[in-house]
């Protein structure tokens, strides 16, 4: 709700396309590109699955954020420990059933531009641990409407391209082929859109 309520009053005019390509009892490991921060408030507001993020560990000790999104679940992951990576990734399967996915921005940060920077391996790793088949989705314009500076919120018109699942048994845990198949079909979504 607070997502459309921030779209409203942006205004920002919003769309979603592809919804017909999610199965809501299914989990999902869900990967978007990252251009601002808005991308979190459209994902929220449109998408229209129950998603847990994986957050980096740091991202904890931030005031408020950090326990507010421990209370809702969110997944933290401590990058510099194997060993409590994969208790997160454990306590990670035990969320995701019966449609709870988990969103991951393989980016590892917000490019603030149109292009989809190289992608880091570990939303893919998280897909081939858990056996779960991947949810592409673009977000499209987001850095239009978030600019650079403290507060530099500009109307327009932004949204989601939801596209079918990547099956991930596809790949025969062919790591740098899935990698760039779903570069490819995010890619797709940014030129659908011109």
């Amino acid at each position: 709700m607070w997502g459309r309520i921030a779209c409203l009053i942006a205004p920002v005019m919003a769309f979603v396309k592809g919804k017909e390509n999610i199965n809501k009892k299914k989990s999902y490991v869900i990967i978007s590109n990252h251009q601002t921060l808005w991308d979190i408030l459209l994902l929220y507001a449109f998408l229209g699955v129950d998603f847990k993020f994986i957050m980096k560990q740091e991202l904890r000790k931030v005031p408020f954020l950090g326990y507010a999104c421990y209370k809702v679940g969110h997944i933290y992951i401590n990058r510099k420990s194997p060993k409590a990576s994969l208790r997160s990734l454990n306590e990670a399967k035990q969320k995701l059933t019966n449609g709870v996915s988990v969103l991951v921005f393989p980016e590892g940060t917000r490019s603030k531009q149109k292009e989809i920077q190289q992608f880091k391996r570990g939303a893919f790793k998280v897909a081939m641990d858990l056996e779960l088949d991947i949810l592409p989705v673009t977000i499209v314009d987001s850095y239009k409407i978030l600019r650079r500076g403290v507060v530099n919120v500009v109307p327009g018109r932004a949204g989601l391209v939801i596209h079918k699942p990547i099956a991930i048994e596809e790949f025969n845990n062919d790591m740098e082929k899935l990698m760039d198949e779903s570069k490819k079909i995010l890619e797709s979504g940014l030129r659908d859109e011109k």
